[in-house]
């Protein structure tokens, strides 16, 4: 493994997330709160260790799908545990294990708290933890391939490892290039909620935090209530943008350069906006005569549908309460997810509908044993070696799933917790059920279980395997192996 270009790719990431503490370290400022010098402390800290990781150049700038790996998970890691220094710096978050669970939680877009009070908080501090989300929801990596120029034609490495999907390509020839692209429009549309949730007459520091927490679909409220102390309208707003922010962003680049038709034509977003407009049918039916007034039990279950869907975790009712049926159909599309190439997590849609396919083909060969076909996406055919990826996948995912629940059920929560809290953070949603429902939290657990579900939110946002690798042996061994040759 070429650790080198792991180490700089890990000072780089240092630097940048130290940079990002800029905007909350002015926001404290700016409210006259003493947390500005947590912040400083910290970025301080992120840019020191980062020169001295990126001071010494590497010998060679390629790498491959295991350096990607490595370098992702090893990023998300390090960046959360510089993340969380002002949160247990300021005492705020008196516990570093709770302030890393929620820390994680913010660049995982997870939105699970362990705080019991969020309005406690400082400015700075909810800001910084809303804007955790921000950071997250396109990916760190993301980022740095957009700013800083990486030779080696490797970059895709880097991208594969962080994006989530099935596959990931190229928007246009160049790797740079299309992370700039992803990252104007997820730029631009969140600028574009911030407005209009701002002349809807929220508030600047509501505007733009809800912003941020709907745009990485993270779910970080600033209110104790999440979203259900404001008004309708605004509320409408902000289903709209998850709803946009769950959507493959490759529509919107087709939509950008005029390819209507590409974009109109991806099944995975019409399967996405179906399965939306079918729960929200559902589930409106079932708790109209529950709720008071037809508007509101419409705008609740949109919401409530577009907030699990899209792993984004805000909520404007108490979903716990409802009956077994519409909870049964919020559990099922928390492991659904957002579209492939969006900043929704989940299993995805794209692996679900790729599934669906294999099996009608399957059945078809039962009838039909000589026919010979293709299964195909968007007009175009699905390469054996992404229908063994997505078989994987789905194995890995429950494998991970089922191990995490055992591991969280020693402390002896019930049935209904332990399983919505995994299913929770492993899918990137927040809220689950029962004692995690969307009126509590995660503060609870002991610290044994904190970690396991601080390893179901990296290995959930990050598609199961960069944090899987780091702990096959095979790779460190390598790594010993070479540097006992250079001694």
């Amino acid at each position: 493994m070429n650790g080198s270009i792991v180490r700089v790719i890990l000072g780089n990431i240092l630097k940048i997330a130290a940079s990002f503490l800029l905007l909350p370290l002015v926001i404290a400022i700016g409210y006259g709160e003493s947390g500005w010098k947590y912040f400083l402390i910290t970025m301080l800290i992120g840019w020191a260790v980062g020169i001295l990781l990126t001071i010494r150049k590497p010998k060679t700038t390629v790498f491959y799908l295991k350096e990607g790996c490595a370098a992702t998970a090893l990023s998300w890691i390090v960046m959360s545990l510089l993340g969380c220094l002002p949160f247990y710096l300021s005492g705020e978050i008196p516990s570093f294990i709770d302030a890393l669970f929620e820390t994680v939680s913010g660049f995982t877009t997870t939105g699970a708290s362990i705080l019991p009070d969020v309005e406690a908080l400082s400015h700075g501090m909810l800001f910084w933890r809303s804007f955790t989300h921000w950071i997250g929801g396109m990916g760190v990596l993301v980022f740095m391939l957009a700013i800083i120029p990486m030779s080696g034609g490797s970059n895709i490495n880097l991208m594969r490892a962080e994006s989530p999907g099935p596959s990931v390509g190229k928007l246009v020839p160049k790797m740079r290039t299309t992370a700039r692209t992803l990252y104007l429009i997820y730029f631009g549309l969140t600028i574009a909620e911030f407005l209009i949730l701002l002349i809807g007459g929220m508030p600047w520091f509501d505007a733009i935090t809800s912003a941020l927490g709907t745009a990485g679909t993270g779910g970080f409220g600033i209110k104790g209530d999440s979203f259900a102390s404001y008004a309708p309208h605004l509320q409408v707003t902000v289903t709209i943008f998850m709803i946009l922010f769950g959507i493959n962003f490759n529509a919107y680049y087709f939509i950008l350069v005029g390819n209507f038709k590409d974009a109109f034509k991806m099944e995975e977003v019409r399967a996405y906006l179906l399965i939306i407009l079918g729960s929200s049918v559902l589930i409106f039916v079932n708790i109209m005569h529950s709720v008071k007034g037809v508007w509101e039990a419409l705008n609740q279950a949109t919401f409530q549908v577009a907030s699990i869907i899209t792993t984004t975790g805000y909520a404007t009712a108490d979903f716990d309460q409802w009956n077994q049926l519409s909870k049964f159909l919020l559990f099922l599309l928390m492991f659904c997810g957002a579209c492939a190439g969006s900043t929704g997590g989940g299993i995805k849609v794209s692996r679900f509908l790729i599934v669906g396919k294999s099996v009608k083909k399957e059945l078809g060969s039962y009838v039909h044993p000589r026919s010979v076909k293709k299964i195909q996406m968007d007009d175009k055919p699905i390469e054996h070696d992404v229908m063994r990826s997505v078989n994987v996948y789905f194995a890995t995912f429950m494998a991970v799933y089922v191990i995490s629940v055992i591991l969280v059920s020693i402390e002896g929560y019930s049935f209904g917790t332990n399983l919505s809290a995994v299913a929770a953070t492993i899918n990137n949603i927040g809220p689950g059920f029962e004692l995690v429902g969307p009126t509590c939290n995660f503060g609870f657990f002991n610290p044994f279980s904190k970690v396991v579900l601080i390893f179901d939110m990296l290995a959930g946002r990050l598609e199961l395997f960069p944090m899987l690798i780091l702990l096959y042996p095979a790779i460190w061994r390598s790594r010993v192996r070479k540097l006992m040759i250079q001694n």
